[in-house]
Parts: structure tokens; C-alpha cells; sequence
């Protein structure tokens, strides 16, 4: 037998000397752990990383949406007697008791000095015939001489010794007259505007009540204000229905309310000559009791707080009706009942908040939003409640004469899940609504924190940039990647990536000075262009084909390229001819002034839709925003044709199927989930663009799918807010809400995505 020499085959097993070259070194096998280990830190280091984003944010949040925080803090025992009214200065160390007859006796909640007493009686030099407590420390005083006063307590710290102590300063001004010849004064209120003064007494004479307001004015001098004068005094002769028992003014000085027996209120306002009734109405008409044992102003007198017999509570408010007509009270909110008729009440002067009471059940309570903040039974019968003008000391005083302080720590009053996505009927306005407001111009703003307009200005911005860019984008994709020659897809693959690399701000920038102007008066010329555009482009595609192969070869390799491009520019020549001749044929309007019948697409939009039209408004946001979007949903959907495997478009040829059918029948869903992908990275660029909405639109948080008029996002309200937001204030913390909702806007989007994706690459996935 022949013995065979030489070589192992390569093909036989290895023997054992060279079996060692199959095994990988030890400084590979060390790179690959590490590098493993590296990895894997990585992935979890971003999930430690997101979650943690996640954590801080809400820990920002959390504060919004917790109740107030009252808590006893000290007892005090007070000089026994009856006292009509309980005032305090802001930091609660010094409480003034007000008594029937003018006694103020002032008590030391901290220093321990004995309580001290100013007798206004004695300083006016009459007995006091009715008193009342009202805005800016101020005592309003009737003697009953038929004089009024307006009593000032204010307070100032004093420093001896290294030791601060709180003084109190009692200003009575110059009493006067009220011009009453006989009665006695039962009942009174005071409102002064500084400009506009004015008193509503009501007035007992032998048994019958009137009531009568007096306007007063303030002389001015070269040195200051002067002395205080009566201009009118005037009786009110509208019959009531019941006796009156209360006044309400307001701080305005212009209109004042009163209160009558059965459970009707009267608004008077004031007119050339006095004051005219304004509006009769009768808050609990629809109840089983009508008559109201509390009504109270609310901070800004605007709003009403009243409570009836049984307990129940309702807010009234100034609105406007629809028809513009002048202001009216109306039911704006109503609270869960109290266990019985109100009898304590006191209110905030830094916010909408209000606090009732009812036998030893008290509660606080947020206008605005329709909130009960915090609610207690006490161990004791509150008779009068003080807020401190700081808004953090509650101070009660019971019926066994003690002073109870409490702590109150409610920093984010007016947010809560009603106030930030329900619909809140805010003073003034004619309906409930969504609305994004977060500073006013007077201390009787309300602050407006719904983030619906926010969320619905992100989801327009969206819609309008992606209405733009998915058509552009994927027709782009499909084309470059399974029609365009190669060396027409080696350029025009690199411009489009290099336009996903303009700053944004660039974008914004050209957007609101360059683009918006232009198409301000050429929006007829855009009308002409969008229709035309895919018409001619549709047309070329199906024309080109039937030209002669021959013809087409000497074209050359951008033959094809040169024709579509010529054709849209004599379509955007088309457009600039025919843009303005559309205009004067369909969109004219009569100039109310002259008469005259003028072409104008923004009169005749404002006329034919009612709705506005802005020069920077949603369409230069879906042109300049889809301009960014483009280039990133075109790349990565064009990598995701492209790398179809050829098999299945030679296949797909061979059976005789086109170039079209190719693509739209076998390439497309094949590569769906890349382009779902492509569509969801796009969606996600949309939403959280910041300089582009910011600068190109009004930036204007309204709720309106008008493509002529702005919007605010999400994100472009926390680039403009947050510079002005006080550190951990509400708006602060509500900007970080605004946050939290574009991060779990963006996870819930990805999380879908992932899932469609996966789904759709296992329906479509290639063996």
C-alpha cells in the first residue's frame, strides 16, 4: 500500500499541535470582559441616569399638589370681653381686639407686655355707633354723632438693646360729618381707590332702614395729600326687598353691595349723579334656604364668598356675558357645605384664599380653583379669624377669650389638578376655559397655570411640521434610495445631512424676520404652490417613463433631475403670477371706511372665519420646523431602504414586477420598521424644538387650530418663563410639570414606537 506525504488536508480536523491557534490570546479574552463590563455599566448608567432626571423632576413637582399645613403653634390668654373684630400685623406678635365701642386693645404675643388699650371714642369725642375692619389696616368708624373716621392701625419694629419689639401706631384722621340730620348709623363700609372715596352706611330711624352712600375726595397740595371732604351724600331710594342688613364697598371705591333679609342681594355702581342699581340678584334662589348668614369679599373684590343658613358656600363673580355687555355677578364656583350657617370668615391679602367657619368646623378654601386646602373640627369655638398679612399665621380668637396661633404653610395655594388641566372660570371672564397666564399687572391678578393650552400648542406645532416634512422626507427617501442613479444619491444623501446640522436658533432666526414677512401678502402665491407642486411632480413621474429610451439615455444621467427642476421653478413662476390674480378674484373684502371692495386674503380671512391672523402664526412654524425635521426622518428612512437585501428586489424584478410595484410592495414594508423609526425620532424632534416655535410664532398660548394664528409649546413656555419664575415658587414648580409632561410625552411615544417597531420587524423580517 502506498503511504501518502505531505500537508494535512484543510479540511481534516486539527491535530493536537496546532489546536491552539482555534483558542483566543489572554489579553483578548481581559479586553472582551472588560469591555462587556464597561458595556453593560454603560446601559444601566443610562437608565440610572433617566431615571433619576425622572426623580428630581417630580421631586419639584410634588409640592403643587400637596394640601396646606396648619399647626398650632402658642395659646394666649386675652382680656375678657366682647370684641367685633381681629386684626394682626405680619409677623402675628402683636393682635389688635376691637370692640363694639372703639376700645383696641393691643396683646404681646411674644414680648409679655401688658395688654394696651387706645379708646377711639375718647379720641373722636363720641361714642361709636358701628365700626368695621377693611382692607390695608384700615378701621372705618361711625360715631354716633353721625360723623365717620377712617382709622389707621399700622405697625413698625423698634430695636433697644439688641431686642426687637413690635410697636403699634393708632392714626385716627379728622372725622366726617355724613350729613344724616337724625338716625343712628348700624351698619357701614368704607372703599377707597385713592382717587375715588366712598362710605355706604346704613342708617336706622325710628325703626326703618335706608341706606346712603357718600362720595369724598382727597384735596391735593404742592406739599401732598390734604384734607379729606365729603362730595355727595346721597340716599339710595331703590325699594328692597327685604331689610337691609349689610354693606359691602368695594376697595375701587366705585360700587358697593347690600345685603337684605330673605336672601337678596343689591349691586349699585356709580353713575353721573350718584349711584344706580346694577344688578338684583339672589345667590341660593335655587336652595331650600334663600337667607345668606355670610357674605364676604374675596382679595380684589371681584369675587363673593357667601354662605347660607344650611351651610352651603358659593362664590360669585364679576364675569362678562357674551354680548359684551357691562359686568354681572354670576355663580362661578361652589364649595362642599359647612355643617351650618357661616359665622366666621377672614380672608388672604396675597391670594384668592378664604377661610369659613362654622360653629367649631373651619375651613380654607381656594377661590379660583374650587379647593378646600385644609378643613378641621377645633377643640374650641372660634368667634373671630385673622390671616396675617404674610400669609402664614392663622390666629382665632375663641369664646372663653384665648387667642389660638396657628402656622400656615400653603406656598402653592392656587395649583392643583383642577388648576393646571381643568377648566376654571377666572374673574372676569365669560366662561369657564383653559388658560396660561402667569402674570398680571395688579395684586388682584389671578395666576393662570393650565397646562392644556401648553400641551395642545406642542401637539399643533407638531402636526403642522410633520404635515410638511413626512410627505417631503419619505418621497425623498424612496426615491433617492431605489430610483436616483448612485452617484445622484452620493450627493444628495450628505447635502441633507448636513442640513440636519443648522442651529435651530438660525432656523427661528430666518423664520420670524426673513420668511414671515414675505408670505405675510403671498399667502394665495403658497395656496397656488402646494396644489401645483405635487400635481407637476406627479405628471413628471408619469410622463417620463414614455419618453423614448433613447432620448432619455442623451439626456444623460440628470436628465431626469433637470426636467423636474425645471418644471417646479416655472411652477413657483406659475404661483407668482397666479397667487395675487387668485386674490382678486376670490378673496376680496369691502373696506368698511371707504366702501371700497379690496383684495386682501388677511381682511378676508378675519371676515369669512372670524378667526385672526397673525404675521408669525403656525404655517411659518410648519416650514421652518419642517425644514429641521426633514433631513433627520429622511436618513434614517433612506438607510433603512437602502438596506433592503437585494435578493428581494432582484426577485421581485424577475417576476416581473416594476420599479414602483418593486418598491412599494416589497422594499416599503420591509423596511417599515426603519421608518417607523424615522417617523418617530421626527416626531420626537418636533416636540421638544424650542427656538424654532419660540421665535417664529406669537408665542401666544391659545387654543385654536387656526394655521394663520401662533401658539406657545410646552418647551418654548419653559425658555421664556423660567428666567422670571421666583426660585421654588409655584410658577417654578409648574414649569417642571410643564417638563414632566414633555418627558412622559417623549416616553410614551418611544415606548409605542419600540413596540410597533418590534412588531413590524417581525411580520416583515427576512428569513
Amino acid at each position: 500500500m502506498a503511504t501518502i506525504t505531505g500537508k494535512p488536508d484543510a479540511f481534516s480536523p486539527p491535530g493536537r499541535a496546532d489546536a491552539g491557534r482555534f483558542q483566543a490570546s489572554r489579553s483578548i479574552k481581559i479586553v472582551d470582559s472588560v469591555m462587556s463590563v464597561l458595556i453593560r455599566a454603560g446601559g444601566v448608567g443610562v437608565i440610572v441616569a433617566v431615571l433619576a432626571i425622572f426623580l428630581f423632576i417630580l421631586w419639584q413637582i410634588l409640592p403643587l399638589f400637596r394640601g396646606a399645613s396648619v399647626e398650632l403653634l402658642s395659646e394666649h390668654d386675652v382680656p375678657a370681653g366682647t370684641y367685633a373684630a381681629l386684626a394682626t400685623d405680619e409677623w402675628s406678635e402683636l393682635p389688635a381686639l376691637i370692640a363694639p365701642d372703639g376700645r383696641i386693645t393691643f396683646v404681646d404675643l411674644v414680648g409679655g407686655r401688658p395688654p394696651q388699650t387706645d379708646d377711639l371714642a375718647e379720641t373722636l369725642q363720641s361714642p361709636i355707633a358701628a365700626l368695621r375692619l377693611v382692607g390695608g389696616g384700615n378701621l372705618v368708624v361711625a360715631t354716633a354723632d353721625r360723623r365717620l373716621a377712617v382709622v389707621h392701625i399700622g405697625y413698625h419694629p423698634e430695636f433697644k438693646d439688641d431686642v426687637r419689639t413690635i410697636v403699634a401706631d393708632v392714626d385716627a384722621g379728622a372725622a366726617i360729618s355724613l350729613g344724616i340730620d337724625a338716625g343712628r348709623v348700624v351698619a357701614l363700609d368704607y372703599g377707597d381707590s385713592g382717587d375715588r372715596k366712598v362710605a355706604v352706611v346704613i342708617v336706622e330711624t325710628d325703626g326703618r332702614r335706608s341706606v346712603r352712600a357718600v362720595t369724598m375726595r382727597q384735596r391735593r397740595s404742592l406739599t401732598g395729600s390734604g384734607k379729606t371732604v365729603v362730595d355727595s351724600a346721597v340716599e339710595i331710594d331703590t325699594p328692597f326687598d327685604g331689610e337691609p342688613l349689610e354693606v359691602l364697598a368695594s376697595s375701587r371705591g366705585d360700587s358697593f353691595l347690600v345685603r337684605c333679609r330673605g336672601g337678596t342681594m343689591y349691586s349699585f355702581v356709580q353713575q353721573e349723579g350718584g349711584f344706580g342699581l346694577h344688578q338684583r340678584f339672589v345667590p341660593f334662589e335655587d336652595a331650600p334656604s334663600r337667607e345668606i348668614s355670610l357674605a364676604q369679599y374675596i382679595f380684589g373684590d371681584v369675587s363673593l364668598a357667601l354662605v347660607n343658613s344650611d351651610g352651603l358656600n358659593r362664590v360669585f363673580s364679576l364675569f362678562r356675558p357674551e354680548d359684551n355687555s357691562p359686568r354681572l355677578w354670576g355663580l362661578t364656583k361652589e364649595f362642599p357645605p359647612l355643617a351650618g350657617a357661616g359665622d366666621l370668615y377672614a380672608k388672604s391679602v396675597r391670594n384668592k384664599t378664604f377661610l369659613v367657619g362654622s360653629g367649631d368646623e373651619v375651613s380654607l378654601r381656594y377661590s379660583t380653583t374650587e379647593s378646600i386646602r385644609w378643613q378641621e373640627t377645633l377643640p374650641f369655638r372660634p368667634t373671630l379669624a385673622t390671616i396675617s398679612g404674610k400669609n402664614d399665621r392663622i390666629v382665632f380668637l375663641d369664646d372663653q377669650d384665648r387667642l389660638h396661633v396657628y402656622r400656615l404653610d400653603d406656598p402653592h395655594a392656587e395649583s392643583s389638578w383642577r388648576a393646571f388641566f381643568g377648566k376654571i372660570w377666572y374673574e372676569g371672564a365669560s366662561e369657564p376655559r383653559f388658560e396660561w397666564q402667569s402674570t398680571g399687572g395688579s395684586d388682584e391678578f389671578e395666576p393662570k397655570l393650565s397646562m392644556v393650552p401648553l400641551i395642545f400648542g406642542t401637539l399643533k406645532g407638531t402636526f403642522f411640521a410633520l404635515l410638511l416634512a413626512l410627505p417631503i422626507a419619505l418621497a425623498a427617501a424612496v426615491y433617492t434610495s431605489q430610483f436616483a442613479h448612485y452617484k445622484v444619491r452620493a450627493i444628495v444623501k450628505p447635502v441633507m445631512e448636513i442640513m440636519a446640522s443648522l442651529p435651530s436658533v438660525v432656523l427661528g432666526f430666518l423664520g420670524a424676520l426673513w420668511l414671515a414677512p414675505i408670505l405675510e401678502t403671498r399667502v394665495p402665491t403658497v395656496l397656488v404652490l402646494l396644489a401645483l407642486v405635487p400635481v407637476l411632480a406627479m405628471l413628471v413621474g408619469w410622463l417620463w417613463p414614455k419618453v423614448p429610451l433613447q432620448v432619455r439615455n442623451r439626456m444623460g444621467l440628470f436628465g431626469e433631475l433637470a426636467v423636474l427642476t425645471a418644471l417646479l421653478a416655472a411652477a413657483f413662476g406659475l404661483a407668482l403670477v397666479a397667487g395675487p390674480l387668485l386674490e382678486r378674484v376670490l378673496f376680496v373684502t369691502t373696506d368698511p371706511h371707504t366702501g371700497q371692495r379690496v383684495a386682501d386674503f388677511r381682511d378676508w380671512w378675519r371676515h369669512a372665519t372670524g378667526l385672526d391672523f397673525q404675521q408669525r402664526n403656525s404655517m411659518i412654524v410648519g416650514f421652518m420646523m419642517g425644514f429641521a425635521v426633514i433631513p433627520i426622518i429622511f436618513t434614517i428612512a433612506e438607510d433603512a431602504l437602502s438596506n433592503v437585501p437585494q435578493n428581494l428586489r432582484s426577485g421581485s424584478l424577475a417576476l416581473g414586477a416594476t420599479r414602483w410595484q418593486t418598491a412599494m410592495r416589497v422594499v416599503v414594508p420591509t423596511a417599515s420598521a426603519g421608518i417607523f423609526s424615522a417617523l418617530m425620532v421626527g416626531l420626537g424632534r418636533a416636540v421638544g424644538e424650542t427656538m424654532i416655535v419660540l421665535m417664529a410664532t406669537g408665542n401666544t398660548p391659545i387654543m385654536e387650530w387656526n394655521v394663520f394664528s401662533g401658539m406657545r409649546t410646552l418647551s418654548a413656555n419653559i425658555a421664556v418663563e423660567l428666567p422670571e419664575a421666583p426660585h421654588h415658587g409655584t410658577l417654578f414648580r409648574a414649569l417642571y410639570l410643564g417638563a414632566m409632561l414633555l418627558f412622559l410625552m417623549t416616553f410614551v411615544v418611544n415606548t409605542v414606537a419600540e413596540v410597533l417597531r418590534q412588531h413590524l420587524r417581525n411580520r416583515y423580517k427576512t428569513v
